[in-house]
């Protein structure tokens, strides 16, 4: 089984200093209650190109809009669910606030947040994301030294022809408590910087 998702790596503050720079994360926690923090993604659905999906995703999972900048690189690995091996690649996006309140209304994510972008190599929990928060500091260095022209051409991307089979692991939380009761949020919503 294949799948292929999208999502970005918001950035508030691109244009000023390093140390003003925050960026849009999302906590899930796991079976072991841990909270690991990741970039907001999600499958690419039908009519949809893997741009459209990185602006919904972000939308969807953050409360946020962002406008994509620039491709920071895919991530693909193998998972087993329900007895079935499922090869998944996510293209991820170098994304611009441009709008909206940070809000972790969606059932599949446990808390939202605004964090440094110095600290992002500390507070992703993964690898491969940390790699292209790398990728994504040279290219905000690029932006602000020569401005958005010298940013490398988006790929060429096309809508998704066919619906996507899904994994069942799509809405439903990893620490398997079902549906999230409503209730006061731990970190509530809130503006960018």
């Amino acid at each position: 089984m294949h799948e292929t998702s999208a999502g970005g790596l918001v950035i508030d503050g691109i244009d000023g200093p390093p140390e003003s720079q925050v960026a849009a994360l999302i906590g899930r926690v796991d079976r072991r209650g841990r909270m690991l923090w990741s970039l907001p993604k999600g499958h690419i659905e039908q009519g949809e190109t893997a741009e459209e999906t990185a602006i919904r995703e972000v939308a969807e999972e953050t409360g946020i809009r962002g406008q994509v900048l620039a491709a920071l690189g895919s991530i693909d690995y193998w998972f087993v669910t329900e007895g079935r091996r499922v090869h998944k690649t996510v293209h991820h996006y170098l994304m611009q606030f441009s709008g909206g309140e940070l809000c972790d209304e969606d059932v599949e994510v446990t808390e939202v947040a605004w964090v440094p972008v110095g600290e992002l190599a500390k507070r992703l929990a993964y690898a491969d994301e940390r790699r292209l928060a790398e990728v994504a500091g040279e290219l905000i260095q690029l932006l602000q030294s020569d401005g958005v022209a010298a940013l490398p051409p988006l790929p060429r991307t096309s809508p998704r022809r066919r619906p996507q089979t899904h994994s069942h692991t799509r809405n439903r939380r990893s620490d398997d408590a079902g549906p999230r009761q409503s209730g006061p949020r731990t970190n509530g919503c809130g503006p960018g910087t």
